[in-house]
């Protein structure tokens, strides 16, 4: 499948953390944008975006679209080849997972995939999916055939009662499959990313990575962090992969997009080496017998049942695939999350009011 880069693509939620990172390198390489978001009125939002443009061969153009909304991204879809779906409904904290993370995630799926039957210029959809798609907790590694996670994988061990986000990403992309199989037009290349760092083209993203990254130099995480390992990807790396997954003839099916594995103790270690003793990183690795009796208090999505599949239980996952299909290269997880933690120093997080 050859996109034409002479045409224009679509980014949705085109305001995001990873799409931030997406538009740029769409921008660089001198294409046309449309960026599909909520306001494209409010110039706040957009300056970021509109900054990038300004310095790049390539150009952009807002175009107003609810997620939730049919019919919403018609518009911004006209005379596109190359859709990429970025936008999620994102939360942790919820009181009903099927009305609030579920329901949302799918409907959000369906209603770009079905603009997309409707336009026919489009050729080719990358779906930003999730690590999270293919395994539910890190206990589901031991019943893996070589202890790591691939991309024939799915998650069949979360639920509405147990890691439901995670849940909701595993059933928001298997209904893009389902409607991909349904038709012989357009391609679908889905991106499965483990967790995101990096610095963004927004210093003040909402993304769960800038919460975790700034609790590690708070004093948050001050008492010690629980051994949860976790694959890590960065925002950088992860938009190369999208493009890659666009403009890739042969890209075909699920991509794991991960440099390495981790931990919360790990990243800490990192960051703890290169800024040394002026932020208040965690030293300590708590037992994972305190984390089970206390996290559940301290954050009440850390259920006990969270703990027990998750903590002390390693993380590996094979991003082989993305090498040998896409070219994909990674860079060192310490320049990562450096790169993060002094975005954040120089926006001022950490500063005492």
């Amino acid at each position: 499948m050859n996109i034409d880069k002479s045409q224009p693509v679509l980014v949705t939620g085109a305001t995001g953390y990873v799409a931030g990172w997406v538009v740029k390198r769409l921008l660089e390489e001198g294409l046309t944008v449309h960026a599909a978001v909520r306001q494209p009125e409010n110039k706040e939002k957009t300056k970021y975006l509109d900054a990038l443009a300004e310095n790049s061969s390539g150009s952009i153009k807002y175009f107003k679209a609810d997620l939730l909304s049919s019919g919403s991204y018609a518009e911004a879809m006209q005379g596109c080849q190359a859709v990429f779906h970025t936008a999620s409904p994102f939360s942790m904290d919820v009181k009903d997972p099927q009305k609030e993370l579920v329901e949302p995630a799918k409907l959000g799926t369906r209603n770009v995939l079905e603009d997309v039957d409707k336009t026919d210029s489009v050729k080719r959809v990358v779906l930003t999916s999730s690590c999270a798609a293919i395994y539910g907790d890190n206990r589901d590694i031991h019943s893996t055939p070589n202890k790591k996670f691939t991309e024939e994988m799915w998650n069949t061990s979360s639920s509405l009662k147990h890691q439901p986000y995670s849940y909701s990403k595993t059933l928001a992309e298997k209904e893009a499959w389902d409607l991909c199989k349904k038709q012989q037009r357009w391609d679908l290349v889905v991106v499965n990313p483990s967790f995101v760092v990096g610095p963004g083209v927004n210093p003040f993203g909402t993304s769960e990575s800038f919460s975790l990254i700034k609790q590690m130099g708070d004093g948050t995480f001050k008492s010690g962090a629980p051994n949860w390992s976790l694959g890590v990807i960065d925002v950088r790396d992860l938009a190369e992969a999208h493009l890659k997954c666009a403009f890739v003839p042969e890209a075909q099916g699920r991509y794991i997009i991960s440099a390495q594995s981790s931990s919360f103790p790990g990243i800490s270690a990192i960051l703890r080496d290169h800024f040394g003793k002026k932020y208040p990183f965690p030293k300590a690795t708590l037992p994972k017998p305190l984390v089970w009796l206390v996290g559940p208090i301290v954050n009440p999505a850390l259920t006990r049942k969270a703990v027990s599949y998750n903590v002390n239980h390693p993380w590996e996952a094979d991003h082989g695939k993305s090498v040998d299909e896409l070219g994909m290269t990674y860079r060192p997880l310490k320049e990562s999350l450096v790169d993060f933690f002094q975005q954040m120093i120089d926006n001022d997080y950490f500063t005492k009011k």
